[in-house]
This record gives C-alpha cells, sequence and structure tokens, in this order.
C-alpha cells in the first residue's frame, strides 16, 4: 500500500511542477501543501527524527548541487556582494528578527535569537527554481549574485542555530571558538577534499559511466561527515567541493549533471512533503498569526535594512537593491534547522516548528510569486541576456555534436567549395562520404550529388524543445498519402521535420507528399505564447 501511495505521490508532484509553471506559484510550496493534504486525509506522520536525518541528506544534496552548478565564472564579479550577504547579512537578519519577536512580540530573548537564526538564510532551491522556471534573466548579473548567496548562506544560519540551541541547553562552550571552528574547519576540509578528489578524478577511470554518480555521492557524504567529526561545518565544506568540481571538466560530467538534475528534483519533492505531512494543522492555523507577522516584518524590514546597509560600499542600482531585498526566500534549511531544535529536547515556551514552517509557506507564496512581477515593474529583466549562463548544469548539457545530411538531386550547394560555404551557426564540415571513401574537406573540396556530409559543433541544451511534438502517421489517418500544403493545419502549427524508414530525414516543402509511418516534427505555439 505504501508504495501505492509514493507512486501517487510522485505523480501529483509531477502536476504540481507543470502547475507552478504556469502559474508561477514555487513548486515547492506546492509539495509542502500535498503534504498537508495527505495529513489531512489521515496519513498520520510525526517522526520528527525520522525527519531530520531525511532533511540533513537533502540539505546535504541541496548544497552540494547548488555549489557544483554555480558558474564561477559568472558568480566571480559579484562575489564579494554575496559572500557579504550570506555571512555580515544573515547574522543581522537574524539578529533584527529576533530583537523584533522579543521586544514587539514579547518572547523569550534566547528563544527569539534562535527563530531569528533559523529564518536567517536565503533558500537555495526556492531561489534558483523560481530564477530557472519563470526565466528571470536579470540585469547587473543580479541572478548569479542571488545564487551564489542563497547557495553560501545555509552553513551561516546552522552555526548561529547551534550557538543559540547550545546556550539555551546549557552547554559549557566558547561562543567564539564555535564559531571560528565551524567556519574555518568548514573552509579547509572543504577545499582539501575539492583539490584530492579534483586531481583523483582527472587520473581515475571508471569503465561504467553510472558509477562516476555514486563516486559523486560517496564523496559527498565523506566530506560532510569528516568536516562534521572534526566539528566543521559539513554544509559549507559541501558548498565548496560542488563549487570547485562543478567549475572543473572531466569525463562523465554530464553523466553526474543528469544523475543530479533527477536525484535532486526527488528529494526536494520527499523532503517538502515530509515537511508539510510532519505538520499538524491545528497547530499551523493556531501559529499562522505569528508566522504571517514576521514574514511580513521580514520582507518590508529586515530583509531591505540587511541589504541596503550592507551593499552601500557597493554602489548597487536602487531596482537591484529592490530586487535582491525581494528575493530572501525561507525554505528547506530554515524548516531542517527548526526540526533540529525539537530533536535537541529543549524545552520551548513556543513552538517553533510551526511558527517556522509557517514562515517558510507564507515566504514562499508572497516573496516567490512576487518575484517574476517585480523584476518587470523595476525594469530588471534583460532580453537579451539568459539566466540559464548562471547555472553550470545547464552548461555542462551541452557537448560536442555532429549532424549528417545527405546532398540531395538540385540541392542549391551542389558544384560549391567548402571555402565557400556560408555556414551561419558556428558549425564546420567535419567529413565528406563519397562513394563510400572519406575525404577530407579541404576548402577547395567541391561538393557533389550524394555526398554525405558530417557538421561538427557545440549543441547546447535549453528547454524550447517543448513546442516541438513528435508524432508518426498512423495507418488509414486522413495525413497519409497527402501534400503538406493539402493539409489542415492550424495557424500556429509547422510540420518542420519528416523521417521515413527511421533514417532519412527531410526538411519538407509544401509539396511533399507524406506516407504511413512517416515520424513527423511538428512545431506547436500554444495561444498563450502567441498572445504574448
Amino acid at each position: 500500500m505504501q508504495y501505492l501511495i509514493i507512486g501517487i505521490i510522485f505523480i501529483l508532484a509531477i502536476f504540481a511542477i507543470r502547475f507552478s509553471n504556469k502559474r508561477g506559484i514555487p513548486a515547492l510550496l506546492l509539495f509542502i501543501v500535498l503534504g498537508m493534504a495527505f495529513g489531512a486525509l489521515g496519513l498520520e506522520f510525526d517522526n520528527y527524527e525520522f525527519s531530520y536525518n531525511f532533511a540533513t541528506v537533502a540539505l546535504m544534496v541541496i548544497m552540494f548541487y547548488g555549489g557544483f552548478g554555480t558558474s564561477w565564472k559568472m558568480a566571480k564579479p559579484v562575489a564579494k556582494e554575496a559572500i557579504v550577504l550570506s555571512s555580515l547579512g544573515v547574522v543581522i537578519t537574524a539578529l533584527i528578527t529576533g530583537l523584533f519577536f522579543h521586544y514587539v512580540l514579547g518572547f523569550d530573548f534566547i528563544e527569539s535569537m534562535l527563530i531569528g537564526s533559523i529564518v536567517g538564510s536565503t533558500d537555495y532551491s526556492s531561489v534558483s527554481n523560481i530564477l530557472r522556471s519563470k526565466k528571470l534573466n536579470l540585469k547587473y548579473n543580479t541572478a548569479s549574485l542571488l545564487e551564489l548567496e542563497s547557495g553560501s548562506n545555509d552553513p551561516t544560519a546552522y552555526t548561529m542555530t547551534m550557538v543559540f540551541l547550545s546556550v539555551i541547553l546549557g552547554s559549557e562552550i566558547s561562543v567564539p571558538l564555535m564559531v571560528v571552528s565551524q567556519v574555518a574547519i568548514g573552509i579547509a576540509i572543504g577545499f582539501i577534499f575539492a583539490y584530492l578528489i579534483g586531481k583523483l578524478i582527472k587520473n581515475f577511470s571508471l569503465d561504467a559511466d553510472g558509477l562516476y554518480a555514486v563516486f559523486m555521492v560517496s564523496v559527498m557524504l565523506i566530506t560532510y561527515s569528516v568536516a562534521d567529526l572534526l566539528g566543521g561545518n559539513g554544509y559549507l565544506a559541501l558548498y565548496i567541493l560542488g563549487i570547485y568540481l562543478g567549475n572543473m571538466e572531466f569525463k562523465a560530467k554530464r553523466d553526474i549533471v543528469f544523475f543530479f538534475d533527477g536525484f535532486t528534483e526527488i528529494i526536494q519533492i520527499g523532503l517538502f512533503f515530509i515537511l508539510g505531512l510532519l505538520s499538524d494543522f491545528s497547530q499551523f492555523l493556531h501559529t499562522l498569526p505569528i508566522a504571517l507577522v514576521i514574514t511580513l516584518f521580514m520582507t518590508i524590514i529586515a530583509r531591505p535594512i540587511t541589504v541596503y546597509g550592507l551593499m552601500l560600499p557597493f554602489r548597487l542600482k536602487r531596482n537591484q537593491l529592490n530586487m535582491i531585498s525581494l528575493a530572501g526566500i525561507k525554505g528547506a534549511a530554515a524548516i531542517a534547522f527548526a526540526i533540529m531544535a525539537v530533536n535537541s529536547n529543549a524545552v520551548f515556551s513556543v513552538d517553533i516548528y510551526h511558527i517556522v514552517f509557517g514562515v517558510c509557506v507564507f515566504s514562499s507564496l508572497i516573496q516567490g510569486s512576487l518575484m517574476p512581477t517585480a523584476s518587470r515593474k523595476w525594469d530588471m529583466l534583460d532580453p537579451n541576456d539568459t539566466v540559464l549562463k548562471t547555472f553550470n548544469y545547464y552548461q555542462s548539457k551541452a557537448e560536442i555534436g555532429f549532424l549528417e545530411t545527405r546532398i540531395h538531386p538540385n540541392s542549391s550547394i551542389i558544384g560549391s567549395q567548402i571555402k565557400d560555404l556560408n555556414l551561419a551557426f558556428d558549425f564546420i564540415v567535419a567529413k565528406i562520404e563519397r562513394d563510400g571513401k572519406t575525404i577530407v574537406p579541404r576548402g577547395h573540396v567541391t561538393i557533389e550529388e550524394n555526398d554525405i556530409i558530417v557538421l561538427g559543433g557545440e549543441v547546447h541544451f535549453d528547454e524550447s524543445g517543448h513546442d516541438l511534438i513528435e508524432f508518426t502517421i498512423p495507418k488509414g489517418h486522413q495525413w497519409a498519402n497527402k501534400h503538406i500544403k493539402d493539409l489542415d493545419l492550424h495557424h500556429d502549427r509547422l510540420i518542420v521535420m519528416v523521417q521515413r524508414n527511421g533514417n532519412d530525414v527531410v526538411v519538407p516543402t509544401g509539396d511533399y507528399l507524406l506516407l504511413e509511418d512517416d515520424k513527423v516534427i511538428i512545431l506547436n505555439i500554444d495561444d498563450e505564447e502567441n498572445s504574448v
């Protein structure tokens, strides 16, 4: 029965992602709602220990892959700003929020500081998800700044949470020593393992490509564990490891990217569903007013004060500062740290988990939903840029590819020399096959009928393929044995390619005759896109 439920959950999650992309609501928020809905329907779950362990693993994956996907080339120009926000920014935001919680809402001082620390960081998953899904091509390298800040600020929030939690538990620790060791050991382990693994990858070959992903997961687990055992910040070590390896070129990197793409998506769905399932709906409603007040305070006051104050020396533009201020979305890390507090067996006067849970829900709903609209209102979108270049894992899906085409009779390029070809894209003629022999494509070589020409170049991954529909003409279909010009096609559809017998690919004209079993590639633009 449990496998049936899991299968249904993932199917519903896929529909949630689709709904999110269309409506602009953060997908991760929908996973939380999905978990709450299953809880309300009677699926009982209150295992905080399992939830914390799952959240820890999920954060490990998110932190590592967040670093792995960070394009250092894009992030370097804004690294100073991002590092200031991910360190001092978290500290100041947490302290301001904690003071508000204590002096305005009247809660215990240390508990207030603990809650401020828990919700002090920006959630990488939510920010990157919105940037990518809504294609927010932000000006002034702002997407890279937000990516680097949100990907690297969880360690600061984790360290602050550990400090205040230790004070509440009455542990005899040196707070300065704890902070220094968390940061110093985390950085040291991150760089040491990054250097060693980088050397190993370059000189180590696995026979099966799939084993590289297993190897990378193992390295991730070992790095976190070693840093944690030595008293360092494991998340910080993982982020550094991810950045270092993600900006290297090595064999099977694309395999690792595709593996972690799916793995990260699955683990995030599972994490946010569990977090929603773990919540008690009545407690959620009870703490809702407090969560809403804290969210509004952080969105309107705490985050903007921090951003404007710390970014003053960097002279950023006002609309850019507004965008950075709005992007302080709370998510997985905050809820995981709240679970850590609950698991500590400390006695609290407030329901920390549900307060933090509510803050994350409101933050995703308010800030996440407003980002696309705000970016247009504040003139932050650059139509000539693409946010995808901010992320390494999209660039890593590019590879050198080859396209083979046959020169058919009456082709306009028969008789042309290679040097005279005007290739509009970054492709070269890699080789020519003629009568079963390979011809070196030097500039003076003349193209002849029935030549097979192989074009080579860089193939880039993008998300534009969703407009292309692949359709095989079945027996008795109305298109069979008809010319393309005689088909009653809608104005927003165009047949761009036909494949016959599984091999021959033709770019057809209106006089092309379609047959049964032809595979037809159709460009289909929906009404929503046409209206733009």
